[in-house]
């Protein structure tokens, strides 16, 4: 009984820590932030995509019943920005300063690591929520039923963001070398247990939804489609900063997260799209 209910603490500190971490969801839970309990967190990413996911599909719902297209989808990104307090859209602006200030790898790695935003953060943040907000406004055009999908976007993006932390050795090789360095150690077996995971829920969604309505040509393809494109999608783009920085870091994981997200909301437009 008491190793059951160790096992339990220690696992429910590890869900606790990945909501703290990558959303301003209330977790009343005072925990001892560690590296092992961030490498166990990274188990439950996929888990905090969905319930993100589940909260702004009910979101969409409402906004659906509520107004036109264009201020509907606005205020449903900004719903979307604050769930998560813009954390992955800060790693994307530093991200963009760096490598597009095209650089050396230390130069470009000291860039990301000043607070202040340049012109090419500014820039590349308002090119990705511009193609969230229009792709959403797709959304709103083609029914209520397309935002039963709209888990698997976050869900997906999330799940990668742990692929590219064991996939990828970490740039910053100094002491205290920013959040993502907390992440060391974390290997192949979170990537089994956190991707079991991500099947599992992806499968609810996607049953969930043909019950409720939404039907797709392909049977079970479509929701192969999700993973796939998150997996080539977030290779390419792996492969592209590793070859820049020597690396990944926080920031990197924050803006693959970013862009995978318009890379499946587009995937989602295109689906609904032609399934409804």
């Amino acid at each position: 009984m008491r190793a059951f209910l160790a096992l339990w603490i220690t696992w429910g500190s590890a869900c606790a820590a990945a909501f703290q971490f990558l959303t301003r969801l209330p977790v009343p839970v005072k925990l001892d932030y560690n590296d092992a309990l961030f490498r166990r967190s990274v188990v439950f990413y996929p888990l905090v995509g969905l319930v993100l996911g589940v909260l702004l599909m009910g979101a969409g719902k409402l906004l659906y019943m509520a107004l036109p297209p264009l201020p509907a989808a606005a205020l449903l990104l900004s719903a979307w920005v604050l769930l998560t307090g813009a954390l992955h859209l800060d790693g994307l602006m530093d991200m963009a300063d760096g490598i597009l200030s095209h650089r050396s790898r230390e130069r470009m790695l000291e860039i990301m690591k000043d607070s202040r935003v340049g012109a090419m953060g500014v820039v590349v943040c308002a090119l990705v929520l511009l193609l969230k907000w229009s792709l959403l406004q797709e959304l709103f055009r083609t029914g209520t039923l397309s935002w039963l999908l709209l888990p698997m976007v976050l869900l997906w993006s999330r799940w990668y963001m742990v692929v590219a932390i064991a996939g990828w050795p970490y740039a910053r090789q100094e002491k205290g070398g920013g959040m993502g360095s907390f992440y060391r150690g974390v290997g192949w077996k979170h990537i089994a247990a956190h991707s079991a995971l991500a099947a599992l829920l992806s499968a609810a969604v996607f049953l969930t939804a043909r019950a409720l309505g939404l039907h797709l040509a392909g049977g079970l393809w479509p929701m192969l489609a999700f993973a796939g494109l998150t997996l080539g999608g977030g290779y390419l783009m792996s492969e592209y900063i590793h070859r820049k920085l020597g690396g990944l870091t926080g920031d990197t994981y924050g803006a693959m997260n970013e862009l995978l997200e318009v890379l499946l909301l587009l995937l989602l437009v295109l689906m609904t799209g032609q399934g409804e």
